[in-house]
C-alpha cells in the first residue's frame, strides 16, 4: 500500500518564503524543509505541505517548491504561477522574499520543525548538506531524478515501522 499525502500549494508557497527570510539561498532551502519533514513526519505523523521528494544529484529536493523556484527562474511551470511571482523572486541562486510569510496557513509545530532545521542545518557548507542528505537511506534507494517513495522516508526515521503502521490504518 502506497501512503500519499496531499501536496497543499499555498502552504508550500508560504512554507518557502519562511525558510527563505532567514535561508535565501535555494539549495539550503530546499534542504532544510526536507530535513525539517522528517522531524515533523517523526513527531507529528504528517509532512509540513505534503510535497513529494525526488533524488536528485545534489540529494532530495522537494518537487512542489522546486517547480516554484524553476518557474520564478523562468525555466518551469507551478500551479500559483501568478502567486508565486508576485511572492518572491530569484536571482542567481537566492530566493528574495517580496512579503513576509503569510503564517496562518503554518501551524506551530510547523514552524517549530522549520526553525529547528534552519537553526541545525542552514549554516552547514554546501558539501556537509549535501553530503549528509546522501546518507539518507532514502535517497539512497531511490534511482536519480526519481521521487522518493513517502514509506521509504518514513522508514529512515526512530519510529518508522509504528509510524508506517498508523499511516496505513488511517
Amino acid at each position: 500500500m502506497s501512503i500519499k499525502q496531499k501536496f497543499d500549494a499555498e502552504k508550500a508557497l508560504e512554507v518557502l518564503l519562511y525558510i527563505a527570510e532567514t535561508t535565501p539561498n535555494t539549495y539550503w532551502t530546499l534542504k532544510v524543509l526536507y530535513f525539517a519533514d522528517k522531524q515533523h513526519l517523526s513527531r507529528f505523523g504528517r509532512l509540513i505541505c505534503g510535497d513529494s521528494y525526488v533524488a536528485m544529484r545534489c540529494g532530495p529536493r522537494p518537487s512542489g517548491l522546486y517547480d516554484f523556484v524553476k518557474y520564478v527562474r523562468g525555466d518551469g511551470y507551478c500551479s500559483l504561477a501568478s502567486s508565486a511571482k508576485e511572492a518572491f523572486s530569484v536571482q542567481g541562486d537566492d530566493i528574495h522574499p517580496h512579503r513576509p510569510a503569510n503564517r496562518e496557513f503554518l501551524s506551530e509545530s510547523d514552524m517549530a520543525c522549520l526553525d529547528e532545521a534552519v537553526k541545525k542545518y542552514g549554516s552547514l557548507s554546501f558539501l556537509e548538506l549535501r553530503d549528509l542528505s546522501h546518507e539518507d537511506e532514502a535517497f539512497n534507494k531511490a534511482d536519480w531524478n526519481d521521487f522518493m517513495p513517502l514509506e521509504a522516508i518514513i522508514r529512515t526515521l526512530p519510529d518508522g515501522k509504528s509510524l508506517l503502521e498508523y499511516l496505513q490504518d488511517d
